[in-house]
This record gives C-alpha cells, structure tokens and sequence, in this order.
C-alpha cells in the first residue's frame, strides 16, 4: 500500500512539475509555443480594457461576466503601462527564432502592430481625449448604450454600476488632460466651443428624461419575466447613478474646458504641438503603414482630385450640367428636390429603410465575385441622437464575436440635404456591403488564424478595402445610373481631397477656413458635411489618408495579379487571398498578394 502511496505521489509531483514547467513560461516567461505567446499579448491588453472585452464578447459564451460593470481606466498611468508591455512583448516577440515557424506572417504582423505602438511612445499624449468627432465625452455615453447589450437583470445591474463609475473615468480623464495641458497639447478653440455645447446639452435634461435612464427603461420592458418592482427598483438605481456620479463628473469637465477656452489658439494642425512635424510624420505612417512623406501625399491627392474630376466633368456634359465650376454644380445637386427626402421623421425613417434595401440588394449578388462572405447579419441605424451634430456622415460598427449583436451601419440623419439619393449607393457599398461589413466580420469569423489578427486593426487595408469595394460595386453594374455613378465618383473625389487637406492643415498649415474652402470648391460636398469632416482631419491627423492610399494599392495589387495570371486571374481567388488573412500593413498584403500570384502563375 506504501508503495502505491509513493507512485502516486511521485506521479502527482510529475504532474505538477510538468504543469509548472508548461505554465510558468506561458504566464511569466517565453511561452514553449509562440501561439500562446500571441495570446498571452491580447488578454493582457484585453484584461486592461473591459470595455474593449464587452464590445467582442469573448467571454460571456463560457460564462464570465466579470468585466461588464467596469470602465477603462483612462488615467495617464495606464497609457503608459500599456506601452511598456507593448515594448516587452516586442522584446520577447523577437527571442523566437521566425525562420523556424510554420506561420512567419503572424509574426511580422505581430512585430508591426508592436514596432508602430512603441514608436509612438513619445507622442502618446500628443493626441486630443476630448474632440467633437470622436471623444470619450460622446464615446463613453454611445457605448452604453449600442455596445452594452441589456437582456438580463444582471446586464441591468451592470449597466448602473458603470453609471457609478463615471465619476472616476473622467477623474482619471482630468488627470490626462492636465498632463497633455503641462506639455503644451491642448485642442484648438472651435473643438472646445464644440464639445462644451455638446456636454452641456447632454446633460441639461433631468435624470429620469436623459437618454441613459430611457434607453434602460427600454430594455428593461423587453426582458421577459422582470417584475414591475425590479424594474422600478433598477430605474431608481440608475437615477440615482446619473445624479451622483454622470451628471458631476460631466459638470467637473464642463468647467476644465470653461478655463480652458480663452487659453486656446486657432492654430488647427498639430504642427503647432511639441515636435509636431515629426508627431505627424509618425501619424501618417501609423495610418497609412507606409513611409509616404506628408509632401507626397499631398502631391498624389492632388493628381487624384484632377483625375476624378475630369470624369466627373464627362458624365455632367452628358447630362447637360456646366462643368467651369465643379463644385457649384455638384452643390447645385445637392439641393435638387427630386434627388432629397422629406425633412421629416417619416422621411428620415425612409432612408433607413432605403439603405437596408441598398445592401440587401447587393448582398444578393455577391456570390459571383466572393467565395467567403461573413456569416453575421449587418444592419442600419440612426446615429444617435446626441452626436450627430458633430459625428461623421456615417460609420460602422463590427458584429460582437459571440453573434449577439450585428454589424451596425451608422446614419447621420442630422439634416436629409446630407444624404442626396445618388449617393446612398456608394456610402452603403463602403460601410456594409462588399466594404467595412465584409471585410472586418469576415476577420472575426477566421478561424484559421490567431485570435489577435481577427482583431488587428490596420486602417489603410480596412479603410483602403471599404473604398476598392465602392469600385466593385460599380465594376458589376450596382451603379449603372449616371447619377449613381456621379454619387459613387464624388465620393472617391472626396477621399481623393483628404490627402490634400489632411497634410494642407498639418503639413503645410492651413487654417479650418482654407481647408473648408478647399473642400467646397473641389468636392462639391454639403457644407455642413464639409466642415465636419475638416474638423475631424484636425483632430485625427493622418486618418483621412488612409482611404485612398489603401484603395490605390489593393488596385495595384489586382493589376499586377491579371497581368501575372491572364486569363487563369479569378476574381473571386483575389478577394479570398485579400480578405482571408484578416487585417494586414500595406506592405505585408502586398508580399501575401504577389506570393499567391506567383505560386499560382509557376509551371
């Protein structure tokens, strides 16, 4: 029996040591496998980041729910936690030996996401937490309510316990704009005059009428078997959150940006910010994941605005529009009756219901030129109500990765002259379908790949594709209308003037009116539309070029693949090696690309 005791216990110990063995690496030093490593990187950012973990629902599918009462911690701290674990995980990325793996692209995706985060260390409080296009102000507020599902008590529950921690949030937020305030980083004056309006009017209305406490009440009369004094007892809880902790901690902002306001300049490029040429130098080529200099860029939006509206030009001779001044005419489009909607809520509800026919139609014609196409649903909605006077014209937000929630196309329903018919086509092709849709839920659902490159995001591909599909779209008879067809260029035109008043406001230091200016004349864009779309250039610098730097490469790329195959170039073989690796550096699609088109073209 002794003996028996002892085999057991050495057969435990052996266990236990071989477990140790095996976890000690993975959880504290270089894992045995570099898959675990790769994971090991996302969860330790994801722990960080609840909010983050809510938006994929990851875990709720095994039963853990532990992060959906909690906020990102938003204090100066925690940025610079998260870089130095983007430096270590690039340190200990680099003892794997890359020539001995079976999945080397994993690793140069890895390496670039880490390499662009560690390059920005110097300017990672260079940027504005507080912006009228997409601050934390308006972010926190839209989380709640289009990210945070409620369908149980317990999602209400958690729902009011982050009500309750608001006031912490933003304390942590305080904290990292008085930081950026000391080093000289502090947002123009009209993005102030902007948000102060913003936030004043959040919450201007008392608790049990603001949108926080009705968008509860909502889902609460949808949960099947909550009783009246649960819901009672829950709403109470919620009114008594927003007094003590949102509506405080929104008035202590309130007043930071009060003192704020008469300190502030009018400068609008972030040149005017410490070391601000070579902050947007790192800005483009974290966007755009090339090393194209703001002076090139520049330059190549300005033949692209002359090569689109040369085009332009030709379809309204046809159609017996002048053409000497482009932008008047195209504006003059803009107001034309027959191609707008009803100011009213009967008409506002009809685009909605005209984009879902949009992509449902095309969604039904896809399967000719795609061979994966994502299993989640996309759907539209209107932008809410509180944003839309500052929010873009339109955006997406991806599926949740457990199927709960759906792909969301985003309206901004703020004024119907902003949404002419000719140009529903094109904006529903970018953000649903073939585009944004496509391309980020088809990443989700990669089961072949690590769980981090599902997730990676690289604006110039995803970006660059959303633009491409526009072209797909028109390439296969979506847009045969010539006013379509107008819709589907000006929009191209429109990306084409970002890479122009991008780096003319931080690169060649334009003010907001020339920028405006420019885009009127040259894109024939709505006003109110245009001066948005300035005011977020000037506050995400870099962003607006990736659009059209990604689009032309992945048309190159598509060039060179017929030419390199001929009649043996499948269209639907492209968009499966261009779509299945999930997002990826310009530079690392253009390799995946060519070694297909090689590989395949070989005898």
């Amino acid at each position: 029996m002794k003996r028996w005791k002892k085999i057991l216990l050495g057969t435990l110990l052996t266990l236990v040591a071989a477990l140790a063995l095996f976890l000690v690496p993975t959880v504290w030093g270089k894992p045995w496998f570099i898959e675990h490593f790769y994971a090991r990187v996302f969860l330790q950012f994801a722990l960080d980041h609840p909010q983050m973990l809510t938006s994929m629902r990851v875990l709720e599918p095994i039963g853990l729910h532990f992060h959906n009462n909690d906020l990102d911690d938003l204090s100066p701290e925690s940025t610079l936690r998260d870089l130095r674990r983007a430096q270590d995980a690039l340190d200990m990325l680099k003892r794997y030996d890359r020539e001995t793996l079976s999945d080397p692209l994993s690793y140069d995706v890895m390496e670039f996401f880490l390499t662009i985060a560690v390059d920005g260390t110097e300017f990672a409080f260079h940027d504005y937490p507080v912006n009228q296009f997409a601050g934390i102000q308006s972010g926190l507020p839209n989380f709640m309510i289009n990210t945070h599902l409620i369908e149980t008590e317990r999602d209400a529950r958690h729902y009011i316990e982050r009500l309750g921690k608001f006031g912490t949030a933003f304390n942590q937020l305080l904290e990292s704009l008085e930081s950026r305030e000391a080093m000289g980083v502090a947002p123009p004056r009209f993005v102030i005059t902007h948000v102060l309006r913003e936030m004043r009017d959040f919450v201007a209305s008392p608790p049990e009428e603001h949108v926080l406490f009705s968008h509860l009440e909502d889902k609460l009369a949808e949960i099947e078997g909550l009783g009246e004094r649960q819901k009672a007892a829950l709403l109470r809880g919620a009114a008594v959150e927003l007094k003590r902790a949102v509506y405080p901690a929104y008035q202590r902002l309130i007043e930071y940006f009060v003192e704020l306001e008469p300190e502030a300049t009018t400068d609008d490029g972030v040149w005017k910010l410490p070391d601000g040429e070579r902050y947007y130098a790192y800005a483009l080529r974290s966007f755009t994941t090339t090393d194209l200099p703001p002076e090139e860029v520049h330059q190549l939006g300005l033949q692209e605005v002359d090569r689109i509206q040369e085009e332009m030009k030709l379809i309204l001779r046809v159609e017996g529009y002048p053409t000497d001044d482009l932008g008047a005419t195209l504006q003059e489009l803009n107001r034309d009756p027959r191609f707008l909607y009803p100011d009213s809520d009967q008409g506002r509800q009809q685009i909605l219901a005209d984009f879902q026919a949009i992509i449902d139609e095309i969604d039904s014609g896809m399967d000719p030129f795609f061979a994966m196409r994502p299993a989640a649903r996309v759907e539209v909605r209107r932008v809410p109500e509180f944003t839309e006077a500052t929010a873009p014209a339109a955006y997406y937000q991806p599926p949740s990765l457990d199927g709960s929630r759906p792909g969301v196309f985003f309206v901004n329903l703020r004024s119907v002259q902003e949404i002419p018919r000719f140009a529903m086509r094109t904006l529903a092709y970018h953000e649903a379908i073939p585009g944004h849709h496509f391309q980020i839920a088809l990443a989700q659902e990669q089961r072949g790949l690590p769980f981090f490159r599902r997730v990676v995001p690289f604006p110039a591909y995803s970006e660059g594709w959303a633009l491409y599909a526009e072209q797909v779209a028109a390439e296969r008879g979506f847009q045969a209308d010539p006013y379509d067809r107008l819709g589907y260029l000006r929009d191209q035109l429109f990306r084409a003037a970002r890479l122009v008043v991008d780096t003319g406001i931080h690169h060649k230091r334009w003010t907001r009116e020339e920028a405006i200016d420019y885009m009127l004349a040259n894109t024939g864009i709505p006003e109110g539309e245009v001066v948005s779309e300035v005011e977020r250039y000037i506050v995400f610098p870099g962003q607006a070029c990736a659009y059209m730097i990604g689009r032309l490469e992945i048309l190159r790329l598509r060039a060179e693949a017929r030419a390199a195959l001929g009649d043996d170039f499948d269209l639907r073989d492209f968009h499966r090696v261009a779509l299945g690796n999930g997002a990826l550096p310009l530079t690392l699609l253009r390799r995946v690309v060519e070694e297909w088109y090689r590989g395949a073209s070989s005898p």
